[in-house]
């Protein structure tokens, strides 16, 4: 069995990631910014007899990357498996939106991972073993407004992890990037709330989007049993998208030119919710009455 670092698991995919690999029998350190105000891990893990040490790290600090880290090699003696899932967004206009909401959004989706990376990569190179799972996005390939600090920090990671993951095979060392599609989180379940007035309609309609596929939600065991299968079945295989809309949202866009794809997100309401339930067969449009009452 594994000794396993997953950043980010006080809830959603870090927090059923951290259950499944416990429950599977590897060591798990889970981490996260403040133990103290989610409890739940913790909880659960004690409540099953779970091998889940739940410790303190802020994936935005160094110290505190180098201090939880170390803790952990004392402890484990070695990290077999880094999980960077450790992820935040903003959703705006990009005119709208402050230049510290871009600099918040790529210190913990991109430097975030860079960090822990680079305090394992050494000793993964010199024992000639080891996986690094990074937590991207289809987002990762599909740029949306008004997702652009996150789509831009989920396409830095995917380009790092490409780069990362020529550099460690030479040393026997796995690099692997899970790629969600709209999975039911806390996150997802913010992207959802259309938000402040805007003269752009693009937050506002994929709120909708959001909301429509949250009728139906994918729940984040699909992306931590991913993470397993990653872990225990030894592939090199990079890229893993997860979840029922993740390869039909790559595959939708790359059906498109560039050009085409900047059209269909810059035309009016009418086309854009006609052409997104013709693609994806699910009403998106809101209901008359729900739209008079958030406006």
């Amino acid at each position: 069995m594994a000794s396993v670092l997953i950043t980010g698991t006080s809830t959603g995919i870090g927090l059923a990631t951290a259950l499944t690999l416990g429950r599977s029998g590897h060591k798990v350190y889970a981490t996260m910014r403040n133990p103290a105000r989610a409890p739940e891990l913790g909880e659960r893990a004690a409540q099953e007899g779970l091998p889940v040490k739940v410790s303190v790290m802020d994936v935005d600090s160094d110290s505190s990357v180098k201090t939880a880290i170390a803790n952990i090699y004392r402890d484990a003696g070695h990290i077999d498996v880094l999980v960077n899932n450790a992820g935040v967004e903003r959703s705006g206009s990009i005119e709208e939106l402050a230049l510290a909401d871009f600099r918040l959004v790529m210190e913990t989706n991109y430097f975030g991972p860079l960090r822990c990376i680079q305090a394992v990569a050494s000793q993964m190179r010199q024992r000639k073993s080891g996986c690094i799972i990074n937590v991207a996005s289809v987002a990762g390939h599909v740029a949306c407004s008004p997702l652009a600090p996150y789509t831009a920090s989920k396409f830095a990671l995917e380009a790092v992890s490409e780069a990362l993951a020529q550099e460690m095979k030479t040393f026997n060392v796995r690099v692997a990037v899970v790629e969600p599609g709209i999975i039911e989180t806390d996150m997802a379940k913010r992207i959802q709330e259309p938000g402040t007035a805007s003269p752009y309609p693009q937050q506002r309609r994929f709120a909708h989007l959001f909301a429509a596929a949250l009728k139906n939600p994918a729940s984040p065991s699909l992306v931590a049993e991913k993470i397993r299968e990653i872990i225990e079945s030894g592939t090199w295989q990079l890229r893993h998208p997860v979840g029922p809309d993740a390869v039909p949202f790559l595959e939708w866009r790359k059906s498109m030119t560039d050009e085409e794809w900047v059209e269909l997100n810059a035309a009016d309401d009418q086309t854009w919710y006609t052409r997104m339930e013709r693609d994806f067969g699910m009403a998106i449009r809101p209901r008359p009455e729900a739209e008079a009452k958030a406006s």
